[in-house]
């Protein structure tokens, strides 16, 4: 399927279907005529093979308790193993109603209140939210930021944990709002400092199917042939990917027995539910038709930002563009045509943000986006864009922002 037969049969409206993205943007920013850039799902239907297998189900018009019997388990394995060589054991695997609420269930799980966790910012907003919700602390190591590029701080990495007492820390890989895809190498590195001070990994990888160029994503119970496998806890979802994300359900692994054993007492206590049967046949569905479709929507999205990166560098070089390696969600640094002299905090989302940065991505650009201090105190005029989308609506969205730009006398080096 090419990018052209993709855009025609799967590009559709989701105004007026209670879509928190488009219908949802008067109670987030106050205002309902923006440009919808920032929460991650799109603007394409699933593919196919979901469609159909929801539409059965429908059609048979029952939708009582339900299971996950081999042929989920064997789905989910065979897609880990053709995209990631990584074959899943159906014994290593449980389930949870998303990626977010598996991380509360961890740090509830295997952390006391007023334990420290690591995260490494700019990083998902509930990463933050996750540990200060539950009651514990906070150890923030910022990646560094050099050349358009995010890299892990290991010096400052170790220096932490050897001095803060670190139970857990929480992983994004690919990350997101970094656009970073880690190499090998550097999880190595990252596991074997976590390895010798005893800490716990739990490594979200919702974002494993967007990686572009020559990147490779590892997921991290393999790296170094699986030496560190016995402390990681992996969570991964089919609803980035297939835009399931309404659909509630998410995938767990986790090697290590004794840590098994301790989340299947803590749901025995804690989450008494089911499995959600749409969320699970949606997902088998996606893994088992879902490659065309996201061949093509990869090869969107890199299309969108291609036009991104290449624009702005033409017509507004001191607006620098992260490089995307992973995710559909790059965010790029306002920061050298923004005017900070007596800028003030104002809240957006019901997060505080610049109010320079603000009134220019979404009072003059007219766009709702996420903002990087949102995922970090230290990222200040930085926007994160959501490139899953129309073409079109990126256009116009860069154009907007090179021509706001021009405005503030901020296209010249």
């Amino acid at each position: 399927m090419d990018k052209k037969e993709f855009l025609e049969k799967y590009l559709t409206t989701r105004d007026g279907t209670n879509c928190l993205k488009k219908d949802y943007l008067i109670k987030r920013f106050k205002d309902p005529d923006l440009v919808p850039m920032w929460v991650a799902d799109m603007e394409f239907k699933t593919p196919d093979s979901v469609l159909d297998a929801l539409r059965k189900r429908i059609d048979h018009g029952i939708f009582g308790y339900t299971f996950l019997d081999d042929s989920y388990y064997n789905s989910y394995s065979k897609w880990m193993e053709d995209n990631f060589s990584y074959p899943v054991d159906r014994k290593f695997v449980r389930t949870a109603s998303g990626v977010v609420p598996a991380l509360y269930t961890f740090v509830n799980c295997y952390t006391n209140p007023k334990d420290k966790i690591m995260i490494m910012p700019p990083v998902y907003y509930p990463f933050h939210n996750v540990i200060t919700d539950t009651g514990r602390e906070k150890v923030i190591c910022d990646l560094i930021y050099k050349d358009k590029r995010f890299y892990m701080d290991f010096d400052k990495i170790e220096e932490k944990l050897a001095s803060e007492d670190v139970k857990m820390l929480i992983l994004c890989s690919p990350h997101n709002p970094a656009s970073r895809v880690w190499t090998e190498e550097e999880l190595d590195r990252l596991f074997s400092i976590c390895e010798k001070y005893n800490v716990l990994i739990v490594s979200d990888e919702i974002h494993q199917d967007f990686v572009f160029g020559d990147n490779k994503h590892v997921p991290a119970p393999i790296v170094s042939n699986g030496k560190y496998k016995d402390r990681i806890i992996l969570v991964n979802a089919a609803s980035k990917t297939f835009n399931l994300a309404g659909l509630l359900h998410s995938n767990i692994v986790i090697e290590n027995e004794s840590l098994r054993k301790k989340l299947d007492e803590y749901y025995k206590t804690h989450i008494q539910t089911e499995v959600n049967i749409f969320g699970t046949l949606a997902t088998k569905a996606a893994y088992d038709g879902g490659k065309e479709w996201l061949d093509a929507l990869r090869s969107v999205i890199l299309d969108n930002y291609t036009y991104l990166k290449e624009t702005l560098k033409r017509e507004a070089p001191l607006i620098d563009v992260v490089e995307l390696e992973g995710t559909y969600l790059p965010m790029i640094d306002l920061s050298k045509i923004l005017d900070f002299k007596n800028d003030e905090k104002v809240i957006v989302n019901n997060m505080p943000v610049s109010k320079a940065t603000k009134d220019f991505a979404q009072d003059k650009c007219r766009l709702a986006v996420d903002y990087g201090e949102w995922f970090g105190e230290e990222y200040k005029g930085f926007i994160r864009l959501n490139l899953a989308t129309d073409p079109q609506i990126v256009k116009n969205v860069v154009d907007k922002i090179v021509e706001e730009s021009k405005n503030l006398g901020g296209c010249n080096e």
